[in-house]
């Protein structure tokens, strides 16, 4: 009997559950070990097929009905004669009661270390796999990680060294290493399985027991079964170049342009065209007049042909009614602006995909409902509710929150992120995050993406196109949402286990994303990774102008898995000639407060030449501009005797100094391919996170704090490691 006919014929009997007899039944089906044993209706049976397998033996009540049965005493383990069996089975007839529908006779297996495998279905993402560590303890200790399915041998590798509890895996006590092969042949097959039988709700193998020689047993199984198949959620996807297409409007017209301050069609084309857009941009009011010192048409009908982009802010009620003249001007894209849509509940949902319809039939696509505008600074197209205008650049950004976005951008261009194309994703009616990252995957301006997301319309689209994007170009994540409103009804500790959180968190990690938790760890990272080369590895030289600084950093860097190596007695050489005899002469680096403004520099090559630094850091060498300018103000307050050419010249000495030595951080790490993060002693309004540097690839970056510096530090070791192992899975052999 085939997967689906067992479970199909056990939910024509009302079945919720399989017994673990045929459960197990169909793990050894998928090529998944299973401990030794025999199924008995009654006690005498029991007694003969414990003599057949030979004594110590557990048994255990056999029924659909009885889950976690160790919780309720209907599992005895160590049994070694007839009486120690009929004692047994005597107590689960009084326990399970009309619920006994037989017993499960196995041989007694040995092994110290227990672990759990287990499937639950999401909602969004369909099949998750978990394993982690098993017995009784399963959910106090939580030790657990997933992955989506299917899995790819490199995915369960990586699930299988995901858990804190690696030294289980190890040689323990005696016994062999876990045979780490068989476990990920395991996880693949549970993927497997649930992918071909829908009907599959949960699955908890608890324990999987390790022998003392490595190999692995599934012990115990519990199968729940869903009443249906879960129905298909496919939707149709977005070409990337009609993405692009629309990021690159030539002309665009604002329907529901406004005279009225504050408005969305007064704020969008002010801005657009203050902006410096260089495309024709026409505005429709039907009350004709002037806005935006432009004269606005009354009908959508007197636009000119070969209109690109109409930007609609109209009520959400009128604009299915604009959708046919749109059409007859050819229009074939739409930011559509307006709110009052899905967002609003049942009936806008319904007005919604009545949209949608008409725009398919119509060839238009359409970015949002309930969006915040868009913008592309390398065409100077900035068509958002705020006046933010960041430079172009390299990085992408979505956003499902308008709000943050805005703030997103505004930080951006107050930093000097630059940014290739932003967008607030607002319903995603038509074009959704997934389309979104394909479209990011074939653009050669974009190195890097920014993520604001609330939730995914299609999981397994979004794995697919996130993997895409992470071979090449990091994907960062801020989610919102995070604080888990409750566990999922669940009958299993793998159900147990799983959370909307834990869901996304194992999706992410599969995809490469890097995921965040502030939302300007967003922009830290942009400027790391749009600015900065890869570090090749986690070894980290500081670099210091005080002892404090470097301690502190060390700390932030051994918790945030990065190597600060001892330095090369050749290397304590060369800066030897550089410093004071009384220098740290250990990693961290401390300049002694060193005056001349060669030396940071100096010793800053000698690290980068250094073989074992694969990144440097620098903290407290530039930033000293403003503790410079106070002080002269102080002598002139103090001392007006005091000449201010010469104050004057203290303060354009250090401004000339940081200015040189920010230009030739980024011509180091041009020539060497090693990253340099900086931290500043100091910032003010005129200072930026990033610097660009005339005729130069790369990008100086300073942050404020040594712990931003060196979680953007760690977030760029993991995406390289992530590369790596991405191209070693796709590398044929």
């Amino acid at each position: 009997m085939t997967f689906s006919a067992t479970l199909n014929q056990a939910i024509a009997a009302g079945d919720h559950s399989l017994d673990e007899f045929t459960a197990k039944s169909i793990l050894k089906r998928c090529g998944i070990p299973t401990v030794e044993e025999a199924c008995a209706a009654t006690v005498e049976e029991a007694v003969a097929a414990a003599e057949t397998l030979g004594y110590p033996v557990v048994l255990k009540a056999l029924g659909r009905q009885l889950l976690h049965k160790s919780d309720r005493g209907l599992v005895h383990m160590g049994l070694t004669s007839t009486a120690a069996i009929k004692m047994a089975a005597k107590a689960m007839q009084r326990e399970a009661g009309g619920a006994l529908e037989g017993y499960l006779v196995q041989r007694q297996i040995t092994g110290r270390r227990e672990f759990v495998v287990g499937m639950i279905r999401d909602e969004q993402f369909g099949p998750m796999v978990l394993f982690g560590v098993g017995g009784v303890l399963t959910e106090a200790l939580a030790d657990t990680v997933m992955g989506m399915a299917p899995l790819s041998r490199t995915d369960a590798f990586e699930m299988v060294g995901a858990i804190r509890a690696q030294k289980l895996l190890e040689d323990f006590r005696g016994e062999a290493a876990v045979d780490r092969d068989a476990l990920a042949d395991i996880l693949m097959a549970i993927g497997r399985l649930a992918l071909a039988a829908p009907l599959l709700a949960e699955v908890d193998i608890n324990p999987l027991v390790c022998t003392p020689s490595g190999s692995l047993v599934a012990v115990d199984a519990l199968f729940t079964l869903a009443q249906a198949a879960p129905p298909a959620t496919a939707r149709e996807p977005v070409d990337p170049m009609a993405i692009g297409a629309l990021f690159h409007p030539r002309s665009i017209a604002f329907i529901g342009a406004s005279a009225t301050l504050g408005k969305w069609g007064h704020m969008l084309p002010h801005h657009t065209i203050s902006g410096g857009y260089q495309g024709e941009v026409h505005l429709v009011n039907p009350r004709g007049g002037t806005i935006a010192g432009k004269k606005a048409l009354k009908r959508i009908a007197d636009l000119p042909e070969a209109v690109d982009l109409a930007v609609v802010t109209l009520p959400a009620a009128k604009v299915l009614g604009i959708m046919s003249a749109l059409a007859a001007k050819e229009i074939r894209y739409m930011v559509l602006v307006s709110s009052g849509f899905g967002e609003t509940g049942s009936t806008g949902r319904e007005m919604e995909e009545r949209l949608v319809a008409a725009a398919r039939d119509y060839g238009i696509l359409i970015l949002g409902p309930n969006t915040m505008g868009i913008s592309n600074p390398h065409i100077k197209l900035h068509c958002t509710g705020t006046a933010t205008m960041p430079e172009s650049g390299a990085t992408a950004m979505v956003s499902q929150s308008g709000n943050l976005g805005t703030q997103l951008l505004t930080f951006a261009e107050a930093q000097g992120v630059g940014i290739r194309a932003f967008c607030g994703s607002g319903n995603e009616a038509m074009i959704t995050v997934a389309d979104y990252l394909e479209a990011f995957a074939v653009d050669t301006q974009t190195a890097a993406v920014l993520l604001y997301l609330e939730s995914v319309k299609s999981g397994p689209r979004f794995l697919a196109a996130a993997r895409k994007v992470s071979r090449h170009k990091p994907i960062v994540l801020l989610k919102g949402g995070q604080t888990p409103a409750g566990r999922r009804a669940a009958s299993s500790h793998t159900g147990a286990m799983a959370t909307d959180q834990s869901v996304f968190d194992a999706v992410c990690r599969q995809a490469g994303i890097l995921t965040v938790q502030h939302s300007m760890d967003l922009l830290d990272l942009a400027a790391a990774f749009t600015a900065m080369p890869l570090p090749s590895g986690k070894r980290v030289a500081i670099m210091t102008l005080g002892g404090g600084w470097g301690v502190v950093t060390t700390d932030l860097c051994a918790r945030h898995g990065l190597e600060i190596p001892p330095l090369a007695p050749e290397l304590i050489s060369e800066i030897d000639r550089l410093l004071p005899p009384f220098w740290s002469r250990g990693n961290p680096v401390d300049l002694v407060g060193d005056n001349d403004p060669s030396v940071p520099l100096k010793v800053m090559e000698h690290l980068l030449k250094w073989e074992q630094c694969d990144a440097v850091i620098h903290l407290g060498i530039v930033g000293r501009r403003g503790y410079i300018e106070k002080l002269a103000a102080a002598v002139e307050h103090c001392d007006p005797s005091v000449p201010q050419t010469l104050t004057e010249a203290a303060v354009h000495r250090i401004a000339t100094f940081e200015r040189d030595y920010i230009e030739q951080i980024a011509q180091l790490m041009d020539q060497y391919g090693k990253p340099v993060v900086g931290v500043s002693l100091m910032k003010d309004a005129r200072d930026k996170t990033v610097y660009t540097v005339d005729g130069v690839h790369q990008k100086t970056v300073l942050y404020e704090t040594p712990e931003r510096a060196v979680k953007a530090l760690a977030q760029m070791v993991r995406y390289h490691r992530f590369q790596r192992r991405s191209q070693r899975a796709t590398t044929p052999a």
